[in-house]
């Protein structure tokens, strides 16, 4: 019964601390294996000795594979596939080539800086050849670089874990028994992989017809459905051939996302909650089974190896992978920078130490000391500093420019005109046809489609650009389209015309919809204000003197509606302004002024005034200083 307490305590306590560490990562903005490694060292035998992983035994390795099953199944399942699409050559390369040259690079790193055995050195090697979803998924998180990018180190973190797993199996068995041929060790490979992908496509196509038919069961059943599902693939492939069941994981994933099951946001929620569990709970197991002085042991010849793998491997392996890729010089620096080694690294060194140390080969110890010493490096190298590096490439996706406006009308028109002049992208999407010909008209870049079509808005380039926006004449639609494109392409400025009081808003307050340039703006109304020539187009600068009462004056206007701010120009960035936009000093706030005069000329004179905003450029429009001297486009 004490040793029974004893487990169960050592697990809540694990608990504990890494929801802990979960929630200061939270807090600070950094990724959470920087606190789960130090809360796991610091209880663990080399701080208060308050977790003792050791006493779990074999336990111990039924968490580990089945936290890495749900890990693996989760990363596959966020994989979106129209944006691998984009990068496939390059991430094609990255899990084939790249893994060998990760290998041989390594390999020879640890031999000849870490003074390792060539066999423990390719061991080495073959552990730290996958960069983990469970770091680059977190990190991503925090920065915020472009879409390009983010897939292309999402999918290598999710395709590589399971092709590093296997290959450290082949490597240890290769160790284990000598006189293994390497054209069987080869074959071993491939036949791994290709049980573990053929189990998983059948498993997750199977779940996936279960999700869609079996109406009678609830959303909470469907998804703990899935979790056994997902446990069953890992064990049948397990059980048909060692280490299969990693690769089956992972195509299951990817399978059933593909599969369109209804409520896929609650499964990835549901997923992804047990995803931080797990790691949570096993990275501070893992790391407080360390011995710190085993690391100290390894000398400064194991530092320049991992040196040697960050500055010297990686940037060879980025280099020649991307080579014919369509990725510029920042993005590749980039790439080369952030490879932070994760969960799967640490579980598999942590498991083979333990079977180098029973079958009686020297190494274990150094081999798992070497790789958590690797983890460390890179997490607070590359983790810490990965923010700052994508600011300073400029590649962070609130940097990144161009439109895509869902709504063909004079006034998303002279919006989209405005972006066109300053050199950004912008594409109109809208189902009429006859709008569309006037936009086309002033030159600007149409599809006949709806903001629905994910076709449409991939081709579009919704991948690429930085705002999004919906301003059809309808509010509902307008935030039904924002809500679809922020859940299915995560653009960096998700914005959409809509009542302040639209139910859709109330229910979802943690939207990544934003409301665009007024809290309740009649689109109808500024329309016909634009066919009758009853606005004025002009910009005005805040400056720090005064700029208290500029905006005063701006917000008397706004709310007596007589103007409507619709861009707004900050660090050389044009964006849409949203309805809860705080100025700041140096903005440059691009707006529409309502004047009626042209309307009595036109009763007067019985002529039709003709706007001419939709003529002119935005380099033309003069700065005045609000809120008077206003005057139209010279």
């Amino acid at each position: 019964m004490e040793a029974s307490f004893e487990i169960t305590l050592q697990i809540v306590i694990a608990v504990i601390a890494g929801i802990t560490a979960q929630v200061l990562a939270e807090l600070i903005k950094v990724p959470s294996i920087v606190f789960l490694l130090i809360l796991g060292i610091l209880l663990g035998h080399d701080g208060i000795q308050l977790l003792h992983p050791q006493d779990l035994g074999v336990g111990l390795e039924v968490i580990v594979a089945l936290t890495v099953a749900v890990i693996l199944f989760e990363g596959g399942l966020n994989l979106e596939l129209h944006e691998l699409g984009k990068v496939s050559g390059s991430l094609r390369n990255l899990v084939t080539f790249g893994t060998l040259i990760t290998l041989f690079g390594g390999g020879m790193a640890a031999h000849w800086l870490g003074e390792f055995p060539w066999a423990i050195a390719f061991l080495y090697a073959s552990l730290v050849v996958v960069t983990g979803p469970t770091v680059i998924s977190p990190l991503l998180k925090h920065v915020k670089v472009d879409r390009q990018v983010a897939t292309l180190l999402e999918g290598e973190g999710v395709l590589i874990d399971p092709v590093g797993a296997i290959l450290a199996v082949v490597v240890l068995d290769t160790i284990l028994n000598a006189d293994t041929d390497p054209i069987e060790a080869f074959f071993g490979l491939m036949i791994r992989l290709g049980i573990g992908a053929a189990i998983g496509v059948v498993g997750g196509w199977l779940m996936g017809w279960m999700l869609k038919n079996a109406n009678f069961l609830s959303e909470e059943l469907k998804n703990l459905v899935v979790l056994a599902g997902l446990w069953g693939l890992f064990a049948l492939a397990q059980t048909i051939r060692s280490e299969s069941g990693l690769m089956a994981t992972v195509m299951a994933g990817i399978v059933l996302r593909a599969s369109s099951v209804p409520e896929e946001r609650l499964l990835l929620r549901f997923k992804g909650q047990l995803t931080i569990l797990g790691v949570s709970v096993l990275f501070i197991l893992l790391s407080a089974d360390l011995s710190i002085a085993s690391m100290f042991a390894l000398g400064w010849g194991s530092v320049f190896t991992v040196l040697a793998l960050m500055f010297i491997v990686r940037p060879l392996n980025i280099g020649l992978c991307t080579w014919d890729s369509d990725l510029n010089w920042r993005q590749k620096l980039f790439l080369c920078w952030v490879a932070p080694r994760g969960i799967v690294s640490a579980s598999v060194a942590s498991l083979f130490s333990i079977l180098l140390t029973q079958r009686g080969v020297n190494g274990g110890d150094a081999i798992k000391a070497l790789v958590f010493l690797t983890i460390i490096m890179t997490v607070f190298l590359q983790g810490l500093t990965a923010r700052w590096i994508a600011q300073l490439l400029q590649i962070t996706s609130h940097q990144a420019t161009g439109a895509i406006i869902i709504g063909c009308n004079p006034l998303s028109i002279l919006i989209a005109r405005i972006f066109q002049d300053k050199g950004e992208s912008v594409v109109l999407i809208d189902t009429d046809a006859e709008a569309c010909r006037q936009a086309e008209a002033e030159n600007l870049r149409v599809y006949l489609s709806s903001g629905l079509d994910t076709e449409v808005l991939e081709e579009a380039g919704i991948s690429s650009v930085g705002t999004f926006l919906a301003m059809t004449n309808n509010g509902e639609v307008n935030f039904v389209l924002a809500q679809r494109a922020a859940e299915e392409f995560s653009p960096p400025r998700v914005l959409a015309v809509f009542p302040r009081d639209n139910d859709a808003t109330t229910e979802n307050k943690n939207t990544k919809v934003q409301q665009a340039f007024l809290s309740q703006l009649s689109i109808k109304t500024w329309n016909e204000y634009l066919r009758d020539g009853q606005v004025k187009l002009g910009k005005t600068t805040f400056k720090e003197s005064g700029f208290s009462f500029q905006q005063v004056h701006l917000q008397a206007l706004i709310n007596a509606g007589e103007l409507v701010p619709l861009l707004i120009e900050r660090d050389e960035r044009l964006q849409v302004v949203p309805a809860m936009e705080d100025w700041q000093h140096d903005d440059q706030i691009i707006y529409l002024l309502h004047d009626a005069r042209p309307k009595l000329l036109k009763r007067l004179s019985g002529d039709t005034p003709t706007s001419r905003l939709a003529l002119e450029k935005l380099s033309e429009v003069q700065e005045i200083p609000l809120p008077s001297n206003l005057v139209e486009i010279p």
